[in-house]
């Protein structure tokens, strides 16, 4: 079953029938609406859309970027994603104005000193406290020295003493570090919510078809503790103020649906639903052709399987394989910056 292509070929048709004209701070213009929702169950299977070719690679090592706390380009560029290097660039041009002294390099240039130089990437490559920092290295000022809070350490840590908490929560949105942020977040926070799986739920995760007569729930629940089988089903929900439709959301779909499963495994919990809560909606007005491509395709009746193979969620690790993925091609759209 794949309802997530269809659901997401609709919100591109939204945008072209009813987005108001916008300017906003790259220049390229949008067509933009307001207050949208993505929901997938995850049990319809791992959240690729199918009707263009999606770069897992790429989504995969921003995710581990963000997991490890990194905010400097260079794990990035090594290891061939590229969806920050305008950003870098663009930080460093930026400096390139009368009484700068340093030389000039096309973006091109910048990126393989990034990859080559390790001075000159510490130097350039630092986008400053974004994702990565809030995650696992939020800091608080209290009384005469900072405290860092790593956010990711302490949502398994609630998960596992506290599941039915309404607190379960993590914030990229430090409103102190913005200033210094190349780009303030925008997926800005997420939550997660637990629930007790009901006995025909756990029996089906182990592929039952039925519960044997003459014993009683508590007895097969307690046998399916002792092969393993969670007890809990765990949701996530993400806010996002500025949602890229075309190129940004179904990285953004992706790498929370990726998200909710690693937390889950690190949990032994079962991946639910996968909520985005979707802001300022957009299509740059040079994507608009190819929205309009991406709707007249007929999804794939199925979406792919996920395989964890190793997961080292506090490390930033993880080793995956994505099972019977069928896609229409890519479809190429320029970068804003």
């Amino acid at each position: 079953m794949n309802n997530l292509d269809k659901q997401y070929q609709e919100l591109l048709q939204d945008i072209l029938d009813n987005g108001v004209e916008k300017s906003d701070r790259t220049g390229t213009g949008t067509l933009s609406v307001f207050g949208k929702q993505i929901v997938h169950n995850m049990n319809e299977g791992f959240p690729l859309l199918t009707t263009k070719k999606m770069a897992i690679k790429s989504i995969m090592t921003e995710l581990k970027w963000f997991l490890k706390g990194d905010t400097n380009i260079k794990y990035l560029v090594d290891n061939g994603c590229n969806i920050w290097n305008g950003d870098a660039y663009k930080k460093y041009a930026e400096q390139l104005v009368p009484g700068f002294h340093g030389p000039w390099y096309t973006q091109e240039q910048f990126i393989e000193l990034i990859k080559t130089n390790d001075a000159f990437a510490r130097d350039w490559g630092e986008l400053g406290p974004i994702y990565g920092h809030q995650w696992r290295d939020w800091t608080v000022e209290s009384g005469y020295r900072n405290q860092w809070v790593d956010q990711i350490k302490v949502l398994i840590n609630n998960l596992k003493d506290n599941p039915d908490s309404r607190r379960l929560m993590v914030s990229a949105w430090n409103v102190g570090d913005l200033e210094h942020m190349t780009l303030p977040p925008c997926h800005y926070g997420f939550q997660v919510y637990t629930r007790l799986l009901t006995l025909d739920e756990r029996i089906s995760w182990y592929n039952k078809n039925n519960v044997p007569l003459g014993k009683s729930q508590d007895y097969y629940h307690e046998h399916l503790d002792d092969m393993g089988v969670p007890q809990r089903t765990i949701s996530l929900s993400w806010n996002q103020r500025s949602v890229d439709t075309f190129l940004g959301l179904p990285f953004n779909i992706a790498s929370y649906g990726m998200l909710l499963s690693l937390i889950a495994d690190e949990v032994n919990m079962i991946p639910g639903a996968l909520i985005g809560n979707l802001g300022d909606t957009h299509l740059y007005l040079n994507h608009l052709e190819q929205a309009q491509e991406q709707v007249s395709r007929e999804p794939f009746e199925h979406l792919p399987k996920l395989k964890l193979n190793s997961v080292e969620l506090l490390d930033g690790e993880f080793d995956y394989e994505i099972l019977h993925y069928h896609s229409h091609p890519t479809i190429k759209a320029p970068l804003s910056n």
